[in-house]
């Protein structure tokens, strides 16, 4: 319930706030993580402005709380910088070290040196400056519209007993408009985020440092294909399409069964994606849409992905009753994703007699979490797993 003086919007923010640390610290629990990394975008929410004083109580709860009490190491890289519109991402990397992970150490970009971790560090603000990640919002020529927002990534590197491998934290383009979206297979927008992710690849792999494998892992606002969805869930429909007035845009598609007393299937606007039957999007996870799922097929010899087994993980109601519950703005999709290069799937290892050893999923199905349900990905690595990637044997003898 509101507190007197406190608006819906910071409720709102309070509750997804709560039940993502509980879900958070359910999942700890279960899979006892000995390292553990946490991507965040639109850290502070949508108004970060107005929530962004919520942040630090946020950080301080994580970190001093019960459930962590075993890690007795953490790096916090939070950009809250939004006066800079030029450099701000709104991203938010978490970094954990359990207190019986031996010889861990993290790469420091300017040096081009490991260093050991010790400690517990938070750097907020701006993350220009901080050697020890790199930080980047996409080139203003990315942006749809050349209207900033804040999509770019935060990459960092680390070698464990070993083993080197980058984090990258990412969050690409969002689809504007559903009728834009359905205009064209693949959308617009699809073609923006393809040049997106191709770019953040390129700059991780490039000449300036030693390759290893890397784990990128955000929202990559991956849609269906929209207009095979909408072909699929409607081939029996008929389509009305409702023009402006006063400038002749199509503004609204009906689409009504042929027969059924002409029943309304669904409702099409550039913010509105009303199916009259959301159960197919939850029924067995959705695994009937994967296959409009297709935007990742352009990175398959890139990127490699662990099969769905979870639902998609947006666009959730924000109404703390409805934690299983779409809201009717997009067409559900799975947006977030965690995703590795090739020579990191050989570093997770695999267990004929333990299939769960892996474990691919989403948290929190049935509260309430904001718009998206964050996703997860458990492993072990295998013993010397880096050793045959050269040179990655001596990244941890320095410092």
């Amino acid at each position: 319930e509101n507190s007197i003086g406190e608006s819906n919007t910071e409720c709102v923010f309070k509750t997804a706030w709560c039940n993502s640390l509980s879900s958070l610290f359910q999942v700890v629990h279960a899979h006892k993580p000995h390292f553990m990394a946490l991507h965040c975008q639109e850290f502070g929410g949508k108004n970060y402005e107005a929530s962004m004083s919520h942040v630090d109580k946020f950080v301080k709860e994580l970190l001093s709380s019960d459930a962590m009490k075993d890690y007795n190491r953490a790096r916090v890289y939070l950009d809250e910088n939004y006066k800079s519109q030029e450099h701000f991402t709104a991203l938010g990397s978490f970094y954990f070290l359990h207190e019986s992970l031996k010889n861990i150490y993290q790469f420091d970009f300017k040096a081009k040196k490991y260093k050991k971790v010790t400690g517990k560090e938070i750097y907020s603000d701006t993350l220009e400056s901080t050697p020890m990640l790199e930080k980047e919002k996409f080139p203003q020529d990315y942006f749809p519209e050349c209207k900033w927002s804040r999509k770019g990534f935060i990459r960092t590197r680390w070698c464990i007993t070993d083993c080197a491998f980058d984090l990258v934290n990412i969050h690409l383009f969002h689809d504007a408009s559903n009728l834009i979206a359905w205009e064209t297979s693949p959308s617009v927008y699809s073609g923006i985020r393809h040049k997106a992710l191709g770019y953040v690849l390129d700059r991780i792999i490039d000449q300036r440092f030693e390759k290893v494998s890397y784990f990128v892992f955000g929202d990559f606002n991956f849609r269906l294909d929209a207009k095979a969805v909408v072909e699929t869930l409607c081939a029996k429909a008929t389509m009305q399409t409702i023009r402006a007035a006063d400038t002749n845009e199509v503004v609204k598609l009906i689409f009504r069964e042929s027969d059924n007393d002409r029943k309304v299937m669904l409702q099409l606007e550039k913010k509105l994606f009303d199916y009259f039957n959301q159960d197919v999007f939850r029924d067995n996870n959705g695994t009937a849409l994967l296959e409009f799922d297709r935007e990742l097929s352009v990175f398959k010899d890139r990127l490699y992905e662990l099969d769905i087994s979870f639902p998609p993980s947006y666009p959730y109601s924000e109404d703390s009753s409805q934690g299983r519950q779409y809201m009717n703005t997009r067409c559900p999709a799975w947006c977030d994703r965690i995703l590795m290069s090739h020579s990191a799937k050989e570093l997770i290892l695999k267990s004929e007699n333990d299939e769960k050893i892996v474990i691919y999923d989403h948290i929190g199905p049935n509260v309430c979490m904001g718009d998206h349900k964050p996703v997860f990905l458990s492993f072990r690595i295998a013993a010397g797993a880096g050793k045959p990637i050269a040179n990655v044997h001596k990244c941890c003898v320095v410092q």
